[in-house]
């Protein structure tokens, strides 16, 4: 479906800082579009492919 291009700490870091953005939009009454914005490295790490890194020409993934 889509290329595996985002591996490693890069994954883990888009995951965690996924999720802690969506965390924050859960406790926090302020930031309304917070989620937004967390949704986008949550799903990149989860899928291990990020559409700006096809663009760029970045991977992150370790050759097989």
């Amino acid at each position: 479906m889509f290329k595996q291009n985002v591996g490693g700490m890069d994954r883990t870091a888009r995951i965690v800082l996924g999720a802690v953005m969506l965390l924050m939009w859960a406790f926090l009454t302020d930031p309304s579009w917070i989620w937004l914005l967390g949704i986008v490295p949550l799903a990149t790490g989860l899928m291990k492919s990020c559409p700006l890194y096809n663009v760029i020409g970045l991977n992150t993934c370790p050759k097989d």
